[in-house]
């Protein structure tokens, strides 16, 4: 256990602070018995005292004692016999030893201060969940843990499975009806629009003044931008890089990284500009080359890469929709991730027997782009939300579920199966009308393919593989979850 994970900082405090109010509880009820004791004590002082005022009045009221004449030899008549208590010893209690804690205190110090304490009165916080509980309270957290955040099958009946059928089926023909091959349907038509929009005014923020008479506005939003954004990596064919690789006009964005709209991209953006070179991907190559001196603004690092983050995505709107030379509807920038493809350089596809990154390559060239992927998401996002909203629903409204426990989750079993058929139904339709009207033709069959909706249920299918492997063992991650928010209401408390 690291002693910077904030789970066991937390428990190391609710520890030490247990131990302080164990410490102060035995201290109150030493308290206690002392106060009983004097409390006892003054009651037969107070008797003696009745008692010895009645004995005083008595003989004040005998005929042969003169008042006047009250002295020590009477006094000692008076008090003869009388003995009051007035010897009491009291224990000492000593002080409760308290974790100072100043307001500019960090939480680290506070930690130390924790550890220091636990050191001088023997805590034992080498295991700090260990008794923060009482025997009973552990076994029923373990009893919750085990029930409630262990791996379980699914109990999914046919109205669920119907759901999430119908739900992939529907995404299933919006994808073949509505998106089809790039640039020809009327979802892909709505996002090149979408782009072509998002270009002009991203361009508009920056200071663009809306284009020339007679020029096109999207083309002169996308020149403002190149002459606003220039990289140092924005090579447009071949004779760009001296003949070192194939690459034309169509496919420059695929094949430099820093053009990918991804994780990948940013990297090699930065690294680009930082130390004024190109990297790209051909034939499952990775290729570097030198290019001019370029440098960045800012006056330390931290500036430097912020300046450089700012180029990759200005950059990035520019290529949107296209060059701004481009005819038609030109090749904008990739799908995320899509640039990788080109390092799987194996195979022999087609007729003319080309490896899959070449395949890729030309899927790109063909629109196969960043706007063409935006379209391919509509279908996914239908197939979502129809089986979440479904799912709701019938927890809600047949099986009569209070609205706290309808929150569509994507760790319940039933909920995480219904996503897995619904996405698998419209990978079903997808490929089974894409096999049907390419013609064996790979790249035509890589054209009508989403490769949006693979990759969700790619993705749904591991996790679906993981939780059966995992069956019955306790998810790490919602446990955690759980443990944090008890510790957080806890030391609130």
């Amino acid at each position: 256990m690291s002693k910077h994970d904030p789970h066991i900082g937390k428990a190391k405090a609710l520890k030490a602070q247990k131990h302080q109010v164990e410490k102060a509880s035995r201290h109150f009820s030493v308290v206690g018995e002392e106060v009983a004791n004097l409390s006892a004590n003054m009651e037969g002082n107070e008797s003696l005292l009745d008692d010895l005022i009645a004995d005083a009045e008595n003989m004040l009221a005998r005929p042969d004692i003169v008042v006047n004449n009250f002295d020590s030899e009477i006094s000692e008549q008076v008090f003869f016999g009388c003995q009051l208590e007035n010897d009491v010893a009291i224990s000492a209690i000593p002080e409760i030893e308290a974790i100072d804690l100043g307001d500019s205190d960090s939480w680290e110090l506070y930690l130390d201060k924790v550890e220091a304490y636990a050191l001088v009165n023997g805590v034992d916080i080498s295991n700090p969940y260990k008794g923060l509980m009482s025997q009973s309270q552990e076994l029923e957290l373990e009893r919750r843990i085990k029930e409630e955040f262990s791996y379980k099958s699914p109990s999914c009946d046919k109205y669920d499975y119907m759901i999430a059928g119908t739900a992939g089926l529907l995404a299933g023909i919006v994808d073949v009806l509505f998106v089809g091959v790039p640039g020809k349907g009327g979802l892909t038509s709505f996002t090149d629009d979408m782009a072509n929009k998002s270009v002009e005014r991203f361009a508009k923020i920056n200071g663009w003044k809306g284009p020339r008479e007679g020029k096109d506005s999207v083309a002169s939003a996308i020149g403002f931008l190149e002459r606003k954004y220039k990289v140092n990596y924005d090579h447009r064919h071949g004779g760009d890089v001296d003949g070192l690789f194939k690459m034309s006009t169509k496919n420059h964005h695929i094949k430099n990284l820093a053009h990918s709209p991804d994780l990948v991209g940013l990297f090699f953006s930065l690294l680009d500009q930082f130390t004024s070179t190109a990297h790209f991907v051909d034939e499952g190559r990775l290729i570097s080359i030198d290019t001019d001196t370029f440098e960045l603004k800012g006056g330390n690092f931290l500036a430097k890469g912020f300046s450089g983050f700012v180029n990759w995505l200005g950059h990035l709107f520019s290529d949107l929709a296209g060059s701004s030379g481009a005819i038609e509807r030109g090749s904008g920038i990739p799908i995320p991730f899509f640039s990788l493809l080109q390092f799987m350089d194996f195979g022999e596809f087609g007729q003319h027997k080309q490896t899959f990154a070449k395949v890729s390559v030309q899927v790109f060239e063909q629109g196969y782009d960043f706007r063409h992927g935006m379209a391919l998401s509509i279908p996914v996002l239908i197939a979502e939300l129809i089986t979440r909203i479904g799912w709701v629903a019938k927890r809600k409204f047949y099986h009569e579920e209070p609205w706290s426990n309808c929150l569509p989750s994507a760790s319940n079993p039933e909920l995480r199966r219904m996503l897995l058929v619904a996405h698998g139904s419209l990978c079903l339709v997808d490929a089974t009308d894409a096999t049907l009207k390419s013609g064996g033709d790979i790249i035509q069959f890589m054209l009508r393919s989403n490769i949006i909706a693979w990759a969700r249920f790619g993705t749904l299918a591991l996790k679906e593989l993981r939780c059966w492997y995992q069956q019955g063992s306790l998810d790490p991650d919602a446990v955690d979850e759980y443990i944090d928010a008890e510790l957080e209401r806890m030391l609130a408390a």
